[in-house]
């Protein structure tokens, strides 16, 4: 139809016998070009107006297939236009080149469906992960996983197709990539382990972005940002990144510290062996204590004993788990149990134990006090409020 409407304005014009066929022909492009230009420009105004009608809408579909939509149809009225253009200066030449006019609309059709599918992809990922569009938001790492692969597909697809459009084989490029792919394989092992370790991290997910991870069997350790197909990018804590191939997690051991549900509080806490009678009491405050903690997990493991008979104090054990996982919370909370155990053993009287050694000296020996403070022996064995402290220690050595 537009090609007999072409033929009727070029014989229209020819009629006058003012121009010459290639100003007829360079008229006619401009009129197509024109006319493709206005045509673009209306169909984008006119998809701007839809996505704001539907934007009030509760739908957030429509919204989606429109703004993915826009460019790519715009992008299909340019190829049209272009092609019919080409149509009229191959009317009037008879250059090789306008003879692949036809498979330049099929690519250029290949084309714009590619783009299509890539922003509608996009746009669906988009919505599917935010918190503001969703009431229960999938997991990001999970989407981003599936839509990488829906786009590796997309540019196979095309691929494939627009190779059949432009008269190759695909049964011959299949077989070659059959015959290619085991070279392909042993040249770039390498590169295919990281790819398949990439899939088995969005498979498996033992970590996502946005997760605390670390490496007991490697120095790694710090914030995911980003799980690509060969490389997963990690911000150590000093706020480097560290780019770890997806090959490495295969054959390592990775713990993810943003999974756990408590946080532990591991201490081991040591008295005076002055303070031996108070052992019990010391003991039972401080398990009270912790169990009427608004920080702390009773519902754990909660364990509070006298331990042992260490060289230079009475050890108690301190174990239990707090409910913030926070890392900064989590001290703050420790902060103050060990604040407070201290304040237990302090109103029993009792004192934390330190290293300690006590030295027996035979009956009518004295010590001068400033040669005992020239070999380094410590403070003055007579001195204020020395006689209990060295006697009451916490182990005895001879």
């Amino acid at each position: 139809m537009v090609g007999q409407m072409l033929n009727v304005l070029n014989e229209w014009i020819k009629g006058f016998g003012l121009m010459s066929e290639a100003w007829r022909a360079g008229i006619l492009v401009f009129l197509l070009v024109f006319g493709t230009a206005t045509t673009a420009f209306i169909v984008s105004r006119i998809v701007l107006a839809l996505e704001k009608k539907f934007s009030k809408t509760d739908n957030l579909w429509d919204d989606v297939f429109l703004h993915a939509a826009r460019r790519p149809l715009v992008a299909f009225v340019w190829v049209q236009g272009v092609f019919w253009a080409a149509e009229v200066a191959h009317h009037f030449s008879q250059a090789d080149v306008f003879t692949y006019n036809g498979a330049f609309l099929q690519v250029g059709v290949v084309w714009v469906i590619v783009w299509f599918l890539f922003a509608l992809v996009k746009q669906i990922e988009q919505i599917l992960v935010s918190p503001l569009k969703m009431r229960k938001p999938m997991d990001y790492t999970t989407v981003n996983a599936i839509s990488k692969l829906l786009r590796a597909v997309i540019i196979i697809t095309a691929v494939l197709t627009a190779l059949q459009t432009l008269g190759f084989s695909i049964s011959g490029v299949l077989a070659f990539g059959g015959v290619g792919g085991i070279a392909v394989g042993f040249a770039a092992k390498d590169l295919l382990a990281n790819f398949f370790g990439g899939f088995i991290i969005h498979l498996d997910r033992p970590f996502k972005v946005g997760d605390w991870v670390r490496s007991p069997d490697r120095n790694i350790e710090g914030t995911v940002e980003h799980i690509g197909w060969r490389l997963t990018t990690i911000r150590t804590f000093d706020h480097r990144p560290l780019y770890v191939p997806n090959s490495t997690f295969t054959t390592i051991a990775v713990e993810n510290p943003s999974r756990m549900f408590h946080r532990r509080i591991s201490e081991t806490v040591g008295i005076r062996y002055a303070d031996v009678r108070s052992m019990r009491a010391i003991v039972d405050d401080i398990r009270s204590m912790l169990e009427n903690h608004e920080e702390i997990a009773t519902d754990q493991t909660l364990i509070v004993n006298f331990l042992a008979f260490n060289a230079s104090s009475l050890d108690i054990m301190v174990y239990t788990f707090t409910k913030t996982t926070q890392w900064v919370r989590y001290h703050q909370v420790k902060e103050d149990v060990l604040l407070k155990i201290s304040e237990i053993i302090h109103n029993h009287g009792a004192e934390i134990a330190f290293p300690t050694r006590t030295l027996h000296l035979p009956d009518g020996v004295q010590v001068n006090e400033a040669v005992a403070a020239q070999a380094g022996e410590g403070e003055p064995t007579n001195g204020p409020g020395q006689e209990n402290a060295q006697s009451a220690g916490a182990g005895e050595k001879s």
